[in-house]
């Protein structure tokens, strides 16, 4: 593990940001059942952990997309918009923000802020992916209004769906994330954040997600 990934993790776990629970699996919106959860939005309630991560982020794209590669930093609605700030201002950029609609008045606006001209590149951002498809509405937004879409950003990427690289390419997006579900495993189990059989299960789960979730469907909350 990075130095970065690793203290991105742990910040994640100290924040309560990340929870692991195989006795009472959490019921994720979808009625499936899942040993882990994540909030990445909580962190914004840190100010002290999101600078670190911020700067993390900060570092980690300047060195693998270039500050001359990105002229605007846009959030995706609602939850990558504070990020999106955070990076706006540390690297001294133009925030935009998007829209997973139009909105139904005045200007009918899709995309917030200020565009000029087409050919400008954009970062997106967001707080976490896990397959990548909600990204497409945002993407496709923004090169409709004329912008050069290469680049995302989130604090978090589930790393172990498939579909997740699939949907990347397809769009023409390369993915830059602080931290995956395994970097999050490896801290919880190197630093004793939970007991073996939680930590096993967890291992299992984000091996076959979609196995785990059938097997132990009857464990959820009634």
């Amino acid at each position: 593990m990075s130095v970065m990934s690793e203290t991105t993790a742990k910040i994640l776990l100290d924040t309560k940001s990340v929870l692991f629970n195989a006795r009472e699996p959490f019921v994720l919106t979808s009625g499936r059942v899942s040993p882990v959860y994540v909030d990445i939005r909580r962190l914004i309630s840190f100010p002290a952990e999101r600078t670190t991560l911020m700067n993390f982020a900060a570092e980690m794209l300047q060195k693998e997309v270039g500050l001359e590669n990105m002229d605007y930093v846009a959030g995706g609605e609602t939850a990558g918009i504070p990020y999106a700030a955070f990076l706006a201002e540390k690297m001294n950029k133009p925030m935009l923000y998007v829209r997973k609609k139009p909105k139904g008045f005045g200007r009918m606006a899709q995309i917030e802020g200020c565009v000029e001209g087409d050919g400008r590149t954009a970062l997106l951002v967001e707080d976490l992916q896990t397959d990548g498809g909600s990204k497409k509405v945002f993407v496709n937004a923004m090169r409709d209004a004329g912008m050069v879409v290469k680049h995302a950003f989130v604090v978090f990427h589930y790393g172990i769906l498939a579909a997740s690289e699939e949907n990347n390419k397809a769009m023409g997006v390369t993915l830059h994330a602080l931290a995956t579900w395994w970097d999050v495993l490896a801290v919880a189990r190197n630093q004793n954040y939970f007991d073996a059989e939680t930590l096993a299960e967890v291992e299992e789960f984000l091996g076959s997600p979609d196995s785990w979730a059938e097997k132990n469907a009857h464990r959820a909350k009634a």
